[in-house]
C-alpha cells in the first residue's frame, strides 16, 4: 500500500502546485489530501507540506479544528463567484446554472465551517 500512498501523494501534490497558479483550481484541498497519503508513505514530505509558510498553517487548522481561515474563506467564494461570471460571459446559459450550482453548494459548505 505504501508505493499506491506515495503515488497519490504526489499526484495530489502536483495538483496542488497546479491549483497554485490557476484561479479556478484548489490548493489545499489537493494539498489536505497529498500530506494523508504522505503520512502514510514518507512522513518526510509530510513534514514539509505542514511546515510551507503559506499553506502549512491552513493544512494544520483544517487537521485540528476543521477550520478554514475568513481569509481563506472569502478568497475561495469569491473565486466561484469569478467562475459564474466566467461561465456566463463565455458560454451563457443553460451552462452556468452547473456554475451558479457550484457556488451555491460548495460556498455554502466553505461558509458553515468554523475560522
Amino acid at each position: 500500500m505504501r508505493p499506491l500512498y506515495l503515488a497519490g501523494g504526489l499526484l495530489f501534490a502536483a495538483l496542488g502546485a497546479v491549483g497554485a497558479v490557476l484561479p479556478l483550481l484548489p490548493t489545499v484541498p489537493f494539498l489536505l489530501l497529498a500530506a494523508f497519503c504522505f503520512a502514510r508513505s514518507n512522513p518526510e514530505w509530510e513534514k514539509r507540506i505542514l511546515d510551507h509558510p503559506t499553506w502549512g498553517p491552513q493544512i494544520l487548522d483544517w487537521r485540528e479544528r476543521r477550520a478554514i481561515s475568513r481569509r481563506a474563506k472569502v478568497t475561495a467564494i469569491a473565486t466561484l463567484v469569478a467562475g459564474v461570471a466566467f461561465t456566463w460571459a463565455t458560454i451563457g446559459f443553460p451552462w452556468v446554472w452547473f456554475s451558479v450550482g457550484a457556488l451555491v453548494l460548495i460556498g455554502g459548505w466553505i461558509a458553515t465551517r468554523k475560522e
